[in-house]
């Protein structure tokens, strides 16, 4: 089984490009959808109601940085804090642009970081690449969690 691509995005319109944008990809891993930064720790860290989730990190996080209760890089330094989570790949998915928000995703441990294209179609071809790459090419580090990227 393969693992899931958690996408954490409170806003409804992007959710759903993101959503078509991934499933016109024909990625197979399944899309965990979280809509705010303390649902995705909770997910991350089995905690809450994700206490009882299946084990394992997903294949990557997709995540936006303005988000309610928990912003993307509060949400972002707690993963790279945390030994079980730090090898995880994330990706910044968001409209700003400003300097200090990219700066910072990039010190706090940022895989990539994206801005979302106003243009559908180069939205749908980012959101592909981005996919592609981080559940089916991307090589995680040797004794990280990755295991059964492909075989679990």
């Amino acid at each position: 089984m393969l693992k899931p691509i958690l996408l954490v995005e409170d806003d409804k319109r992007d959710l759903e490009l993101t959503l078509v944008a991934l499933e016109r990809s024909q990625l197979a891993n399944d899309v965990v959808i979280l809509r705010d930064g303390a649902q995705a720790l909770d997910y991350l860290r089995r905690e809450g109601e994700y206490a009882e989730r299946a084990e394992g990190n997903p294949a990557v996080i997709l995540l936006d940085l303005k988000l309610p209760k928990v912003t993307g890089l509060e949400v972002l330094e707690t993963v790279r804090n945390n030994p079980l989570l730090r090898s995880i790949p994330v990706v910044m998915l968001t409209s700003s642009q400003q300097e200090s928000d990219v700066l910072k995703s990039y010190e706090l441990g940022v895989n990539a970081y994206v801005v979302k294209p106003v243009d559908f179609k180069q939205f749908v071809a980012a959101i592909a690449d981005l996919g592609v790459f981080w559940a089916v090419l991307n090589e995680p580090p040797p004794g990280s969690t990755k295991a059964h990227r492909r075989y679990e």
